[in-house]
């Protein structure tokens, strides 16, 4: 494909969320994408050298001078939370479509000065909750008629990163993107609590939702745990959903008119969870097919479609400044939770 024809783009910010954007768009590159990697931003004059080094590109330390001499048509905006509307803003202004890390902003009003910036300007902007794009999360899509409850644990080992924004902002939001998309009905109550346990921010939560539709949803997020989990189910009337967003594997059990509490074996269900082919009377036992697929590759693959048709992207602001209402929400309910139960007398701030 001509050069002419393909979507210059460039990183804004890249530490470990901008060095993957990065990486990928150069690899959409190679495998023919209708993409270039036009340039790397960062305050960070040494870090952005080194990238631009290694995928063979310009490097530029500000807005300005990445405005004013790449030539991009796009970019995504992986900058700190607190900076991303100011970014995002002059991006657009300067008529750049722009990919937006999540969360999509630090506050509501400027979650909605992004909203008002897009529309006003003719952009087209995401947000990058990357898990919408997850094989296993689009492959239950088409299993969703009524779900009334979720269980949903995202479990992290410590790392450095993000400790600008607290856990639900960092890890939370993911899942509270994926449940509100899949529930589609507004929230009804909040109930949350949370604690710092390494850093001044809160480091694990757990929280319960409920929404006007009936459905519960209780999700637990820790960026302080031993072990790596990311799983959502869900339970909707005569089936049971079970997604497992690292193996992208989706698990569905439906039970039908025939089924009989009486005959119910758990240890012949246990061996059939692993082998659907094993039969189970008035039970049906399926995995739906996933194609595997890196999910930023297919969020950046998504972006990238939007900007060439002029379209809504999969992931709009306004989806995103929903996960953010949710998120903000969950804070406040874990600060009164703090405020009731003296928490915060018995933890020391730490820098």
């Amino acid at each position: 494909m001509s050069t002419e024809n393909k979507i210059r783009v460039a990183v804004v910010g890249i530490g470990a969320f901008g060095r993957n954007h990065a990486r990928v768009y150069s690899e959409l590159a190679k495998r023919g994408e209708s993409v270039e990697l036009a340039a790397v931003c960062d305050a960070n004059p040494e870090r952005a050298a080194e990238l631009a080094m290694e995928f063979k590109t310009q490097a530029f330390t500000s807005l300005e001078q990445l405005i004013s001499k790449a030539n991009i048509q796009a970019a995504t905006v992986a900058v700190p939370t607190v900076h991303h509307a100011n970014v995002a803003r002059t991006l657009m202004e300067a008529g750049i479509d722009v990919l937006v890390e999540k969360p999509l902003a630090a506050n509501l009003p400027e979650a909605d000065e992004l909203i008002r910036t897009a529309k006003q300007k003719q952009r087209v902007a995401m947000v990058g909750h990357v898990e919408r794009f997850n094989p296993a999360v689009r492959a239950t899509f088409p299993l969703i008629t009524q779900p009334m409850f979720f269980e949903v644990h995202r479990l992290s080992i410590f790392t450095p990163r993000a400790l600008d924004v607290d856990v639900v902002l960092d890890l939370m939001i993911h899942d509270l993107d994926v449940v509100l998309s899949m529930v589609n009905s507004p929230v009804k109550e909040v109930r949350a609590v949370g604690l710092p346990v390494v850093s001044a921010k809160v480091d694990i939560a757990n929280v319960r939702l409920e929404f006007d539709s009936g459905c519960v949803a209780n999700l637990t997020a820790s960026r302080i745990s031993t072990e790596r989990v990311r799983k959502v189910r869900f339970f909707q009337p005569r089936q049971y959903v079970s997604v497992d967003y690292g193996k992208q594997d989706v698990f569905a059990l439906s039970v039908e008119e025939d089924f009989s509490a009486g005959s119910f074996d758990a240890g012949k269900l246990a061996a059939a969870a692993l082998d659907p082919q094993i039969p189970i009377p008035g039970v049906k036992l399926t995995r739906p097919d996933v194609i595997p697929e890196e999910p930023l590759h297919a969020e950046l693959k998504a972006f990238l479609k939007a900007v060439r048709e002029r379209s809504t992207p999969v992931v709009s602001l306004e989806d995103g400044r929903r996960a953010l209402a949710v998120a903000l929400e969950i804070n406040d309910a874990i600060a009164q939770h703090h405020r009731r139960a003296n928490i915060d007398r018995l933890v020391p701030t730490r820098a």
